[in-house]
């Protein structure tokens, strides 16, 4: 089993290492459009970063402004934050605090499906690699499939084979669905691929 401490780990480095990508990203790439709709890199990066210049009471204060409806928080918030300049987004990522921070009830895992979840919103579209080691996107993995969390974005994998080209990962029997592991995870939180990087008749 995974230590907490170990999951707290990989989501400090992922958050760190997405913070390194997007050091050099010119005007442009801040302003591409992720894979969350209606978000460009900037708001996205501000979304996943809002624990880090948030704290609890001041969260809950946002929240109450929003009727505490977190769907209206966070593109509220999103829209707000995302027009911050670079260094500051970038400030966040690196900061200690978010490092340390899980979502209320989902604990690490939580956490760490996360910042791997909306670091593949930003990269994918900006055609870089995935900045999540393999050890890290299989427990994502796990967590959206054995786990179950693929239902939660409303996507059904019954009678299919979930199968990863790039590490030695699989999930299921059926129909085969085959592609990158970091495609698998964009793929089984909802959201939408570039066409032709996934083999298989379509979820």
């Amino acid at each position: 089993m995974t230590e907490d401490a170990d999951l707290q780990r990989a989501v400090a480095e992922d958050f760190l290492a997405l913070a390194d990508l997007l050091g050099g990203a010119t005007a442009a790439q801040w302003d591409t459009d992720s894979l969350c709709a209606g978000w460009r890199v900037r708001e996205v990066i501000a979304h996943m970063t809002m624990a880090a210049r948030y704290p609890d009471d001041k969260f809950m204060e946002e929240l109450r402004q929003y009727d505490f409806d977190f769907g209206r928080l966070s593109n509220g918030i999103a829209d707000r934050d995302g027009k911050l300049p670079p260094h500051e987004l970038l400030a966040s990522l690196r900061a200690p605090t978010l490092h340390h921070w899980a979502p209320p009830g989902g604990g690490w895992h939580g956490a760490l499906s996360h910042v791997v979840i909306h670091g593949l919103d930003v990269t994918v579209p900006l055609a870089a690699p995935r900045v999540s080691p393999d050890s890290t996107i299989r427990i994502v993995l796990d967590d959206l499939t054995t786990g179950g969390v693929h239902e939660q974005f409303g996507i059904s994998i019954e009678g299919r084979s979930v199968q990863a080209t790039d590490l030695d990962w699989s999930y299921g029997t059926g129909a085969p669905l085959r592609g990158a592991a970091g495609d698998l995870v964009v793929l089984l939180s909802g959201r939408t691929l570039p066409p032709g990087r996934i083999d298989g008749e379509p979820l």
